[in-house]
């Protein structure tokens, strides 16, 4: 929450002119950053605190596994909706969706859970004959037989979504990229770009790179969708540390993912800023800040070494992670967002994918 200094005005008597004066050592770079490395904690106080009762889900990008298996690790109650093999991505998430990369990714999965939207694209066929949901085209590692089947395991998917968003007390979101692929047709962002993986190349589709007001828009409108079935949810974002992969831009990798880590760290300020019940947990700070000098990143400056995971980890779980009670509120109708009434009654009627690119 912003603190407000208010300095006397010109003329009148001061007992200070300097409004730092006094304020926490976690205000000043010399005293919180160029410090011992494994001092260096940059979480000043949580919003809420996550109880071992609470049931807890995450989506995003593939940073957000490392706290899912925290969570588990640790004796929490990490939501699973959409039980089955490991082997076949069961598990990996709450529902096999496999990684949500961009917001617009996450608001549609929502949407399309509730019927709220409904993609032309249903089935893709794969090179070797087998078919694939163009949603989430790497979770069935041998493919579908036909679209029927497609159809059959994504209304069972769908179901565990809803499950997922009406069941959490706290959703965790971790925001992964801006770049992303969607269809000319009707707006649908995929998971993978066209030609990827066996994806179909063809010319429904385009590149587009989310701007900040667009994915603020997004989010915000996920976050008022979501609290509609689950108005008590607790949410919690994080930024994924790890560099793209490749960019679609004209300009040097590096400089992409300067850009879009910066937009999307710029989103979740915007969000928590305004958004009561949401808080931001800097995994992305931990890992790429200048006090351990870039050695949380693997030899590939890419990959985040076991030991930067397990600092971010022990940081989540010193502020976030609780046995005691936790308290409980709606946050519903906290940020309102205008829907027509066909949009009211849909939603009342319901009770590393990328790592492809270089293969």
């Amino acid at each position: 929450m912003d603190t407000e200094h208010v300095l006397a005005p010109i003329g009148e008597a001061r007992v200070s002119t300097n409004p730092y004066r006094g304020l926490p050592d976690s205000a000043f770079w010399r005293r919180a950053v160029a410090i011992k490395p494994h001092e260096v904690d940059p979480v000043v106080e949580a919003r809420f605190r996550i109880g071992r009762e609470d049931r807890v889900a995450t989506a995003g990008s593939c940073f957000a596994q490392h706290i899912s298996r925290t969570l588990a690790a640790r004796g929490f109650n990490y939501l699973v909706t959409e039980p089955g093999e490991t082997a076949r991505n069961f598990g990996v998430y709450p529902a096999r969706f496999g990684n949500i990369y961009s917001v617009r990714q996450l608001l549609q999965l929502f949407r399309r859970a509730y019927g709220l939207f409904e993609p032309v694209d249903q089935a893709w066929r794969r090179e070797d004959g087998r078919f694939v949901d163009p949603f989430r085209p790497q979770v069935e590692p041998s493919g579908f037989a036909d679209p029927e089947e497609v159809a059959r395991d994504r209304d069972r998917h769908l179901a565990a979504v809803r499950t997922m968003f009406e069941e959490c007390d706290v959703f965790i979101f971790t925001l992964g990229l801006t770049e992303a692929w969607h269809s000319t047709v009707d707006g649908a962002v995929f998971p993978l770009a066209p030609g990827v993986a066996g994806m179909p190349d063809h010319r429904d589709f385009a590149f587009h790179n989310f701007s900040v007001a667009e994915m603020v828009e997004d989010l915000t409108r996920f976050i008022a969708d979501l609290r509609l079935v689950n108005p008590a949810v607790r949410i919690l974002l994080t930024v994924s540390p790890v560099p793209l992969i490749a960019t679609y831009e004209t300009r040097h990798v590096l400089v992409s993912t300067v850009a879009s880590k910066a937009a999307l760290r710029v989103v979740a300020d915007e969000i928590t800023r305004r958004e009561e019940g949401v808080d931001y947990f800097p995994s992305f700070e931990i890992i790429t800040g200048p006090h351990y000098g870039y050695r949380f990143f693997a030899s590939d400056l890419r990959e985040v070494r076991p030991e930067g995971v397990a600092r971010v980890m022990d940081i989540f779980a010193r502020h976030y992670m609780t046995t005691g009670p936790v308290e409980r509120r709606s946050y519903a109708g906290a940020a309102p967002v205008a829907r027509d009434a066909a949009e009211m009654a849909q939603l009342a009627q319901v009770v590393c994918d990328e790592e492809a690119i270089e293969r």
